[in-house]
């Protein structure tokens, strides 16, 4: 157990690697894999917003992910990569609620996102002549700014819960960022009420958009299946498989991690089940978009072709 001094009202986050050469290992693995997620998140936003022959809703929403992801992973590393490196594990009170409250907020923007693209995919190959009413500048800023407000608003409700409930344990929170249910085994109250609510979160927030998305590809794989060019069901079947493996990489370990009971959960599992959907996942989205679609190679190859050509 660390040494704490009891009138102090920071936190100690008991971090993610142990003090040792495969620790440090680790510490640099994880942080080429930052370095990873902040260039490819940055050109795909710029690819986006510098090529004329993205600016549909489908890359218009591809952009908000990689800005989600972006934000995302940069709320939880460089406090972890500041806390190993200076043997300062300790964060403020009120940064331990900014950080949960960001972390929070981009989670569930970020799911929500993943069914609007969902929606869009169903929309683009299911009633394609209805598209452009259906999916237009104006519905792609309401899902954004909708799933940013929902996002907020849940993040706050849970936020403002963990800030105000009293703490009288150790304040030593085994994980690497202030995740609040790991925060709330310090507390010094029964917490069944707020349990109740995560699983009532996750579900409104994970579980049901889920089961959207997976209604939503359900009628896209049909109609692929009926379509009479196999050229357009290749396309189709690449686009939508694109999604659901990023689909799956985000749900499934976050879906697994919260719904659970307090009682069958572990700080170690926790752990490693947070270092994929914080830290993996951002880094896999733009990897994945990006050599599985064959318009974004496309038009990386014109920029670079660009680029080539003032130089030369």
């Amino acid at each position: 157990m660390e040494n704490y001094n009891a009138t102090s009202t920071d936190f100690i986050l008991l971090g993610l690697f142990p003090p040792s050469r495969i620790g440090f290992f680790l510490f640099i693995l994880i942080l080429l894999i930052f370095l990873l997620a902040l260039i490819g998140n940055l050109s795909m936003i710029l690819l986006i917003l510098l090529n004329i022959h993205l600016h549909t809703p489908m890359y218009f929403l591809l952009s908000q992910l990689s800005l989600m992801d972006l934000n995302y992973i940069s709320t939880i590393v460089p406090k972890m990569a500041f806390n190993f490196l200076y043997s300062d594990r300790s964060i403020s009170f009120i940064g331990c609620g900014v950080q949960s409250f960001f972390f929070l907020t981009l989670a569930v923007a970020e799911a929500l996102l993943l069914t609007s693209m969902a929606y869009d995919r169903n929309v683009a190959i299911c009633f394609p002549l209805h598209y452009p009413i259906r999916m237009s500048q104006r519905v792609c800023v309401l899902m954004i700014v909708g799933s940013w407000i929902m996002g907020s608003i849940n993040s706050c409700a849970h936020t403002i819960y963990a800030l105000h409930i009293p703490y009288c344990r150790s304040r030593s929170i085994n994980h690497f960022f202030c995740d609040v249910p790991a925060m709330l085994t310090l507390a010094c109250m029964d917490t069944w009420v707020y349990e109740y609510t995560v699983f009532v979160s996750t579900t409104l927030f994970l579980v049901f958009p889920f089961i959207g998305i997976t209604c939503s590809y359900g009628r896209v794989l049909l109609a692929v299946y009926r379509m009479p060019s196999s050229e357009g069901r290749k396309k189709a079947y690449s686009t939508c498989s694109t999604h659901l493996t990023v689909v799956t990489f985000y749900y499934a370990p976050f879906a697994y991690t919260y719904l659970r009971p307090r009682s069958f959960r572990s700080p170690t599992e926790d752990k490693i089940l947070a270092v994929f959907y914080t830290i993996i996942t951002p880094m896999l989205n733009p990897v994945i978009y990006s050599l599985r679609n064959k318009e974004v190679i496309g038009a990386v190859r014109r920029m670079s072709q660009r680029l080539f050509s003032v130089k030369v």
